[in-house]
């Protein structure tokens, strides 16, 4: 059951990270990264990463994403509100889907884990003893995926330079 909505979540990620891409309306676009951002969520939830899952919709889906927002309203590419109200379907559509979804993530997480879970959560639960919750979680990101960090930290960096630049523009 945890294979198919492992299925189910990265259709709807790749899904919405396509209409990411190819929406015409930046609010349009906003929102689907939200739900990519919360299909992601769903993936950690199911690799049994709580604490991911919840820092994912928190920092990225809830903070990130209302950044994204104030730029978008700052640089004004607002859109014709007459075009949403004729979408009611898809909203109906939209929430059917989310609700079968939910559905079956509860329904996945009833069942008792597999033994190989057990393993890595033994194996968590020993790092955790050994170095606290927060060093068993630094220590790996500043060690073996220190790269990676520091790439995320210069592109949100560049990002926050660009809407300044391009809000400037506007302005002056």
């Amino acid at each position: 059951m945890a294979d198919v909505v492992f299925y189910i979540f990265a259709a709807i990620a790749v899904g919405s990270a396509l209409g990411v891409v190819i929406s015409k309306n930046p609010v349009g676009s906003l929102l689907f990264m939200v739900a990519t951002l919360a299909s992601l969520a769903g993936t950690f939830v199911l690799m049994e990463a709580h604490f991911l899952a919840a820092i994912q919709v928190i920092v990225y889906a809830g903070a990130i994403m209302v950044l994204f927002l104030f730029v978008i309203m700052l640089l004004n590419l607002g859109h014709e509100y007459e075009q949403d109200l004729r979408r009611g379907a898809f909203a109906v559509l939209s929430f059917a889907v989310v609700g079968g979804v939910a559905g079956l993530l509860a329904q996945a997480l009833r069942t008792a884990p597999p033994p190989e879970a057990a393993a890595g959560a033994r194996a968590i639960a020993e790092a955790v003893r050994e170095h606290g919750a927060v060093g068993a979680m630094a220590e790996p990101l500043y060690t073996t995926y220190v790269v990676a960090f520091e790439i995320t930290g210069i592109l949100l960096l560049v990002a926050i330079v660009g809407a300044i630049v391009l809000a400037k523009r506007r302005v002056a």
